[in-house]
């Protein structure tokens, strides 16, 4: 299966809760052309569940969504069919990139046992579950093209979008999420109006570039404040994904 790759095309911060968890907003738009795979194989390194990949998978999302589906009742069946099969996860998706390609893993990981025990559980209750993993999974699970996402990820709203042509980069620099976030915290950005959220989420993603990329991503700032070589893209015009580092241009 393939496990695709998502960008950001706005990425707004609306407050924090009792936790220091961020409500966010902003528009998910998934890429055909850039995913992980990931498969099953009769290859064993090990007993039971295992993840054999191309890269370090220690305390994997994929190993809490695991734990997560036998917790619900499926552990009988899980550990029957991993004395047989491992998880292949082959990475294309570069690590701590602001693409999700963890929650996407973890999302494609939950659809493939969910078809091949036949656990009978629906997209809206893969999506529930979901939460507990991570902030992006459920709209990887969601299987929309496009959409406004909202909450701590798991409000989802398809979007009746349009394509529009970009070219994708990804510097040789690992932003981390948690760091980025806590460091947009220290730095005080202020939280979104709702005007404008209204109308970023109305917008169709190729209009939104009219807009300056310091105020279409929150993270943008805080992300140059602790990778200075991300100061190049932010000042030539380039858009930030998520927390970093992957950016885009549009092609006009």
């Amino acid at each position: 299966m393939k496990a695709k790759a998502k960008i950001n095309a706005f990425l707004k911060i609306l407050g924090t809760d009792e936790r220091g968890y961020h409500f966010l907003s902003s528009r998910f738009i998934l890429l055909d052309e850039l995913f992980d795979e990931v498969s099953l194989t009769k290859d064993k390194e090990n007993e039971g569940f295992e993840i054999i990949s191309n890269f370090s998978c220690d305390d994997n999302i994929i190993k809490k969504a695991f734990d997560l589906l036998c917790k619900l009742g499926f552990e009988n069946e899980l550990k029957e069919f991993f004395k047989l099969y491992s998880l292949k996860l082959f990475k294309n998706i570069p690590l701590c990139a602001g693409l999700g390609g963890g929650s996407s893993d973890c999302a494609t990981f939950l659809r493939l046992m969910n078809e091949e025990l036949n656990l009978k559980l629906s997209t809206e209750e893969l999506i529930s579950l979901s939460t507990s993993l991570g902030a992006d999974v459920a709209f990887f699970l969601s299987g929309f093209k496009s959409a406004n996402v909202s909450g701590f990820g798991e409000v989802i709203k398809e979007f009746d979008d349009e394509d529009f042509d970009f070219k994708l980069h990804l510097p040789d620099i690992r932003c981390e999420t948690a760091l980025v976030y806590k460091e947009a915290d220290n730095l005080k950005i202020k939280e979104a109006k709702k005007k404008d959220i209204k109308l970023l989420e109305s917008l169709k993603t190729r209009d939104l570039f009219s807009f300056e990329n310091k105020f279409l991503n929150d993270l943008f700032t805080p992300c140059v404040s602790l990778y200075p070589k991300m100061s190049y893209f932010m000042d030539n015009g380039y858009f930030l994904s998520g927390s970093g580092s992957s950016v885009f241009e549009v092609l006009r």
